[in-house]
Order: structure tokens, then sequence, then C-alpha cells
């Protein structure tokens, strides 16, 4: 799939999660973290890259002096503008556009951030490149994102894909390493935490192909005894639960 074809493809996909996405439990998770880990203060102006209904970059626009968010998908946009709205909250910009293309002036921001959004990327590194273009000398990096060992992901990518067809792949905890130094990212801090889920409302909001569903409960029913995923499948009051492994990696430039 060729990169034109991929961003229809990812705002097709947000297009119909948007609304969902807000409402599913877990996605308002650990953002406090975030908050700490990046040590953000009230004269930050922050961007959030491929920020989605504005989850994230609405708890940091509480404390920031600025805040931008931008992202491919319109549709997440508006429920963005709707929960800062609902916030009332009036320092937050919304972007319509492309991440590795980012509209906006070198050493533009003191923290750039982006969480969930690197396994859709078909070049981490573009991205990277980019927010590193549009932070300022001394400014923070912020990435969260599933982060996988070696040996679990080949597995885990295949399932995604099915589950939603706008994942490329995730990086497994080497390739994330790599990818950082590439960078020279000074003061390097790394933790995880991971995001619970009940796979059947997680299907429901999501939207695989026409029976898709069935093979990925096929999939974690098995994976209950052999944690081929790396996701930690197991049975809760009858259903099925698993929990996404995020790191966080935060580094000045």
């Amino acid at each position: 799939m060729d990169t034109k074809e991929h961003n229809q493809n990812i705002v097709e996909q947000f297009s119909k999660q948007a609304i969902p996405f807000t409402k599913l439990p877990g996605h308002l998770d650990a953002i406090q973290m975030l908050i700490e880990m990046a040590g953000l203060t009230n004269t930050d102006n922050v961007l959030d890259i491929a920020c989605g209904p504005g989850l994230v970059l609405c708890e940091f626009a509480k404390t920031a002096k600025e805040a931008v968010g931008i992202d491919i998908t319109e549709q997440m946009l508006t429920q963005a503008k709707i929960r800062q709205d609902t916030l009332d909250l009036k320092n937050i910009t919304w972007t319509l556009g492309d991440v590795t293309n980012l509209p906006f002036e070198a050493d533009s921001f003191s923290l750039v951030i982006t969480r969930y959004s690197f396994h859709h990327f078909l070049d981490p590194e573009k991205v990277l490149s980019e927010m590193y273009r549009v932070c300022k000398p001394g400014g923070r990096i912020l990435i969260a994102d599933l982060a996988l060992p070696a040996n679990k992901i080949e597995a885990f990518n295949a399932m995604e894909k099915l589950r939603d067809s706008s994942h490329t792949k995730a990086l497994t905890f080497e390739q994330f390493d790599d990818l950082l130094q590439k960078f020279n990212l000074k003061n390097l801090k790394t933790t995880n935490y991971q995001v619970h889920i009940e796979l059947e409302k997680q299907l429901k909001a999501s939207f695989p192909e026409e029976g898709d569903e069935e093979k990925i409960r096929q999939l974690f029913a098995r994976d209950i005894t052999t944690n081929e995923l790396g996701v930690n499948s197991r049975i809760v009051d009858g259903e099925i639960h698993y929990s996404y492994p995020i790191s966080i990696f935060v580094g000045e430039k």
C-alpha cells in the first residue's frame, strides 16, 4: 500500500472510529503519567501530532500556555473541538494535515507529543524527523505507543491488522531504541503501562472486514493458553480481556 492509499485508509477507519474512540474505556488512562513524564509547565507551547479526538491534548492544555493538535481525519478533529468546548479551553488550535510534512516552522514548539500513533505510520523515522524539526532546542519530544518483545511482534501485528486495517506495525523495544538513538535525544526517559481492554467492547469500537471478528475471537481464545500475542489474554467474569503494553519515551532536543 502506498502513502496515499494508506492515508485514505486511516481517514476511512478513524472517521468511523471517531465517536467510539472517545467512549472506549482505557483511552483516558495514564494521561497524567504523560504530563509528568513530559515535565509540562505553564510556559510550554505543545504540539500533539495525530491528536485524534483531543483526549490527550485537552488535558495538556489545562496547564500549557498554548496547544496545537494536528490530525489527518476531519471527524476526529470535530470530536476534539467538541471536547475543547465542553472543557472551555481557549488555548487550543486544531489543524487538519499530514504529520509526515508538518505545516509549522522549525523550532516552533517546546513540547512535541504523540500517543497511540506510531503503529499507524508507514515511515516512523520520517514522522520523528518532523517532530524533531519543529521542536525547539532544549524542548522535549514524547512518544507513547505500543512496544513489544521481538518474539511477540509478528503474531501481534497480524492480529491487530485484522482488527484495524490502518495498523502498519507495532515496534519492538529494540526498534524504538534504534529509532530514538538516530536523533540523539538527550536525557532520555522511559517507562511503561498497560491499557486493559475487554475484547468485545474493543470489537464494537472497531471496524474489521466481514468475517474477521470471529477470527480475532479465535486468536484471543487460543492466546489465553499460548500468550503468543504478548497481551496477557485472560478470562474475567466470562469475557476475554487483554492488555495493550504501552511504552513512553521522552527526550530533549
